[in-house]
């Protein structure tokens, strides 16, 4: 990854532009006071924070309204880009973006990543999973732990969708949450209750003011990738019959959040009466056989999970709980191996354990 600091100073803005110093870019108040709850709500005020701009509406107007709360607030804005070379148009994406921050008169970092699909793993999430990595060096290297994220409603139903689509779990319906800790960096997304067509509503504004313009990327209403797909093909019909579907669907995130959170606590006592190990990678066989069938799995996930190890499909996890079950209580009867991933479960005199496969 290569990563470039802007100046501070202005770079070139769109012809017509002129100023001596940094805009006061129209803001739209719903906007704006969401982020501003956003940040005062953190434990302690940041010194500095970042948000992270493709060039699309969304992130720029996070951007435009970034710029001017955190200023209000003392708080220093950095803008984070991260070219992936997908497109043909990347680097004027980037230019726009750098365009952006001299109009704000705030400095721009930008990383360059190679997108490779690992097996399995779809070209979309490749490029997810890069850029994280990439925000998080970005973050590193210029003293900052928070970033901001432009995800609003519209992206929360769609993901609501697409879990529900895969099957994943009651953790995976409550969907993005409004803060996220992921390699050391906290990630706020302070408009997943505002809707779209409020942010589209301020580029126009900031457009008509300005005259900067965000970038269109075509793979959005591409329908070969997932989301494009429910974005273009689902959405319009839900629209048709339903057009208040995204709040809904939204507010379904919100319910299975918490009742994700309250399964997690359950999780958390439970596994604590298994006599675990101190380091957690061990537990009792006969203490865990004498929970119900359902928190036998819940707990069993719990576990796995805070072990590093990959969850199991559901086949497998019925497969790993019926030789669990079957099991002497002391675990004398057979010797249980089962590799999950990268993973190894076994019981051993009477305890089940979990280690990285050799």
């Amino acid at each position: 990854m290569n990563a470039r600091p802007t100046p501070d100073t202005p770079l070139a803005v769109p012809s017509g532009v002129v100023h001596s110093g940094p805009p006061a870019l129209p803001l739209s108040p719903d906007l704006a006071v969401a982020l501003r709850q956003a940040l005062l709500a953190l434990p302690e005020r940041p010194a500095r924070i970042a948000v992270a701009v493709s060039g699309g509406a969304d992130s720029a107007m996070l951007a435009v309204h970034a710029a001017a709360v955190a200023r209000e607030l003392g708080i220093g804005v950095s803008l984070f880009h991260v070219h992936h070379g997908l497109q043909a148009a990347a680097d004027a994406w980037g230019g726009q973006v750098h365009a952006l921050g001299g109009l704000l008169g705030v400095p721009v970092a930008e990383a360059r990543v190679q997108v490779e699909q690992a097996a399995g793993k779809g070209i979309e999430a490749a490029a997810r999973d890069a850029r994280y990595a990439a925000l998080a060096q970005l973050a590193d290297a210029h003293g900052t732990r928070h970033v901001l994220l432009a995800h609003h409603r519209n992206d929360q139903a769609e993901t609501v969708l697409l879990r529900l689509l895969r099957g994943t779990g009651l953790a995976g319906m409550a969907a993005m949450s409004a803060a996220t800790q992921r390699d050391g960096i906290l990630y706020l997304r302070p408009w997943l209750a505002q809707d779209r067509a409020a942010i589209l509503q301020a580029a126009a504004s900031v457009e008509a003011a300005c005259g900067w313009k965000p970038v269109q990327d075509p793979t959005n209403a591409d329908p070969r990738y997932t989301r494009a797909a429910v974005r273009e093909l689902l959405a319009p019909v839900l629209d048709g019959r339903w057009p208040g579907w995204r709040g809904i669907v939204a507010r379904h995130a919100g319910h299975m959040a918490e009742a994700a959170q309250i399964l997690d606590e359950v999780a958390r006592e439970d596994f604590a009466r298994l006599e675990p190990s101190p380091d957690g990678v061990s537990f009792s066989l006969l203490a865990w056989r004498a929970l119900s069938a359902a928190r036998q799995a819940h707990v069993l996930r719990h576990w796995l999970a805070r072990n590093g190890a990959r969850m199991p499909t559901d086949a497998r996890l019925r497969d790993l709980l019926r030789q669990l079950r079957e099991l002497h209580s002391l675990g004398h009867d057979r010797q249980l191996r089962v590799e999950q991933a990268g993973h190894v479960v076994r019981c051993h005199r009477g305890r089940v354990w979990v280690e990285p496969r050799g």
